[in-house]
């Protein structure tokens, strides 16, 4: 059997620069480049106002980890969710009352007769054990039928 190298440390990004990885070059490129408009476009005092959040901007994209993802990929995923939820949430309200209505109806369809005189947890038993080929001794079919049709639990 051949012997192959298993890779590890694969989530540890190169560094270039010192510590700089890069990603975080290329974030501080790309900033850096918008750095450089607004200096050429606005005067300085408004310079001043756009860049020094730009900069901040830029330490935060590059350094800032959320649950140890990159800050770019976080703010990504929060998008798509957003967007798009992946969990539904089922809201139990309308089926609450729709369960409600439910059990009203059915304690009104219930007949006032007692359905058990005695116990017949053993003869369900039996009948459930053999697959159905044990009838039971009620007195008559419709007694299961009924017991059914009103929704009492065998």
């Amino acid at each position: 059997m051949q012997q192959f190298t298993v890779p590890q440390f694969i989530d540890v990004e190169s560094k270039i620069i010192g510590p700089i990885t890069v990603r975080q070059f290329l974030i501080f490129l790309g900033f850096g480049v918008f750095i450089a408009l607004f200096y050429r476009i606005f005067d300085f005092a408004l310079f001043l106002t756009t860049s020094i959040p730009s900069a901040i901007l830029a330490v935060m994209f590059a350094f800032a980890k959320i649950n140890g993802r990159p800050l770019h990929l976080f703010l990504i995923s929060m998008l798509q969710t957003w967007r798009r939820p992946g969990i539904r949430v089922w809201n139990n309200k309308n089926n609450i009352v729709e369960e409600e209505k439910k059990i009203y109806i059915f304690n009104e369809k219930l007949p006032t007769k007692e359905f058990y005189h005695r116990s017949r947890l053993a003869e369900l038993s039996l009948i459930v054990d053999t697959s159905g080929e044990y009838r039971g001794t009620w007195e008559d079919d419709n007694d299961i039928m009924d017991d059914h049709e009103s929704g009492v639990n065998l």
